[in-house]
């Protein structure tokens, strides 16, 4: 037995079943980050690939995040499209400050916008960072656009 392998512990169980660990969505959203890091510099144009995620959902989600992306544009000239794991997504300074995810991506009732930690939406102790849609209606959309210019502040 080599040292390597001697000193190495067994791992136990603590629940007495088997984790089912990721789901079928979670890993290919890995491997499609994966993807996108090996691309690099190479994949130069981010609002080709955002338009591409958007043409490849389905209905529903795709009508969503095409207004979306328009009303992030709008607002927000300064963001940069571009992937992450797979879904569209708005960076500055190559760092993701928003993003969509489809409902039918990870099979949930509805789409999500979500902020990273670069998005300047501080208040106080406490604040969300990821707002459920079901819809969007004029009132959504005068939302997310000052959510989205909170943000760059």
């Amino acid at each position: 037995m080599s040292a390597k392998r001697a000193t190495q512990k067994a791992v136990k169980r603590t629940t007495g079943k088997a984790s089912k660990g990721f789901t079928d969505e979670e890993r290919a959203a890995m491997r499609e980050r994966a993807r996108e890091l090996k691309a690099g510099a190479a994949k130069a144009d981010g609002e080709k690939a955002v338009l591409e995620k958007i043409a490849e959902m389905p209905p529903a989600d795709r009508a969503m995040a095409e207004r979306l992306h328009a009303l992030i544009r709008a607002t927000a000239p300064e963001l940069s499209p571009r992937t992450w794991y797979g879904m569209p997504a708005y960076a500055k300074d190559d760092k993701v400050v928003c993003f969509f995810k489809n409902a039918a991506k990870f099979k949930t009732r509805y789409a999500t916008l979500g902020f990273s930690d670069k998005a300047n939406l501080d208040d106080g102790h406490m604040w969300p960072t990821d707002f459920a849609l079901m819809e969007l209606t004029a009132a959504e959309e005068k939302r997310i656009a000052a959510l989205v210019k909170k943000a760059m502040r």
